[in-house]
């Protein structure tokens, strides 16, 4: 029985895009932030010269999948995090971006065979969104972790 995994350690040259929402910025600069911080201390070039990352910013979570789909078929990164803040309002508005961005992604992740990190906050309240982004923790440390991982796994499968 073969066991095969993602590792952290073997993920220092991966080439990362980073598509990150402008709506909400207020969350997804923190998320940014974490992811960065994270990219960085594994081993990511995250300087504004670095060849192995670059970062996108689209107008809000619906356009999240299309540039993630340019980016994916551009062939040049082996793997895509999305980052967006989708908070609850009092029209279905809510229900709506957050389920076509959700289904474009994964449609874009299993399309081109580039793993795309899911990193779309989808809370009830601007509190639950800032605990998220780094009041509590910082899921943007999550999202890039979760990067290294599937790059990695998707190399050893290769």
């Amino acid at each position: 029985m073969a066991t095969i995994e993602g590792t952290f350690e073997k993920s220092s040259s991966l080439k990362a895009a980073i598509v990150v929402a402008r709506f909400n910025d207020l969350i997804t600069n923190k998320l940014l932030s974490g992811c960065l911080d994270c990219l960085s201390r594994h081993g990511i070039d995250v300087t504004e010269t670095s060849n192995q990352l670059d970062i996108a910013w689209v107008p809000g979570s619906f356009e999240l999948p299309i540039i993630s789909q340019e980016l994916a078929r551009r062939g040049k990164y082996e793997v895509i995090i999305t980052l967006g803040a989708v908070i609850r309002g009092d029209t279905p508005h809510f229900d709506v971006v957050i389920s076509e961005a959700s289904k474009g992604i994964a449609t874009v992740s299993r399309e081109t065979g580039v793993p795309i990190i899911f990193g779309v906050l989808t809370t009830d309240t601007m509190q639950q969104a800032l605990e998220r982004a780094g009041i509590k923790n910082n899921l943007g440390w999550n999202y890039a972790l979760q990067a290294l991982e599937m790059g990695s796994l998707m190399k050893s499968l290769s």
